[in-house]
């Protein structure tokens, strides 16, 4: 079963960026979340701890931005998706990180899939 929860672009102020003076200023990212679980038990019970809180997902997720310092918004992508398929009942999370840094363009992203093991 492939029940999901989306959550589309948390706005975050981190500290990243390759060069050292790009990461002095927070900038603005917008980060979305694709969680898998099985909604069965949670819908039959209506029962919000046989699902996932996706506002606890929220504050855990501007948690992890502004915990540290960090180069690639892939390394933060890494970072949440692990972070969460530790601390919540997710079977796959999907993240997506925009970064508006390049002149001329919407923004930059990236995203990754992880599965609980």
């Amino acid at each position: 079963m492939n029940d999901r929860i989306l959550i589309c672009d948390i706005e975050t102020q981190c500290s990243i960026g390759v060069p050292d003076e790009e990461r002095q200023t927070p900038q603005r990212l917008l980060i979305s979340l694709e969680l898998e679980t099985d909604f069965t038990k949670a819908s039959a019970e209506d029962n919000l701890k046989t699902t996932i809180d996706y506002h606890a997902v929220y504050l855990w997720v501007k948690e992890v931005c502004a915990e540290r310092k960090r180069k690639l918004i892939e390394t933060l992508a890494e970072d949440i998706a692990s972070s969460i398929l530790a601390k919540f009942r997710v079977k796959c999370v999907t993240v997506e990180i925009k970064k508006f840094i390049l002149p001329a363009t919407a923004y930059v992203s990236v995203k990754i899939e992880r599965f609980s093991t």
